[in-house]
């Protein structure tokens, strides 16, 4: 039985969207969107679901959150100056050596690099799911118009715990049990 929009951890590589301090702070409720980008990295990594990095122009914005990179395996980081992660060098063919079938988005800011990744993977034939409890922007109406406008493509709005529990799947497992502490 698979549903079109449920998460299915084969194939699925979590993106995690210009997580950099000069962007961080001005981000409305940053620290829940911290708290919940750190969540989703410690999930994918206890799952085995791959994560790339990218970073808006890190010379002037500086480089990943402290905390975020404290707990992100080695992995590939992307530097770019285009809004899109698509538009950065070497991004699709990463996507292509993971064998990629899903897209799993976080990061900032909703409206805008997230906003044109989303859109971009679903062209480049992905099914794509964005976490909106962990992407954020400056401005609450301009996250909630990013995240209508990307529904309205056809990209899966989605959560922490809903991710979560599709890529678990069932509750009989030493996963589930390792899981327990990150949604306490």
């Amino acid at each position: 039985m698979h549903h079109v929009n449920t998460l299915e951890r084969d194939g699925s590589v979590l993106v995690v969207v210009d997580v950099q301090d000069k962007l961080l702070q001005a981000i409305h409720g940053w620290q829940d969107v911290l708290a919940n980008t750190v969540k989703m990295v410690k999930i994918a990594h206890a799952l085995g679901i791959p994560v790339i990095v990218t970073e808006q122009y890190p010379k002037g914005l500086g480089e990943t959150n402290k905390e975020l990179m404290g707990v992100l395996s080695p992995c590939s980081i992307f530097e770019k100056t285009v809004f899109s992660c698509f538009g950065t060098e070497g991004f699709g063919d990463r996507l292509k050596e993971l064998d990629a079938k899903t897209i799993v988005i976080v990061g900032i800011e909703a409206h805008i690099c997230v906003n044109q990744t989303a859109h971009d993977s679903l062209a480049a034939g992905y099914k794509t799911h964005i976490i909106s409890d962990s992407v954020g922007s400056r401005n609450p109406s301009n996250k909630m118009i990013g995240l209508d406008k990307m529904r309205q493509s056809g990209v899966v709005i989605s959560s922490v715990e809903i991710a979560l529990y599709e890529w678990l799947k069932r509750s009989d497992t030493k996963e589930f049990k390792d899981m327990l502490p990150l949604i306490k």
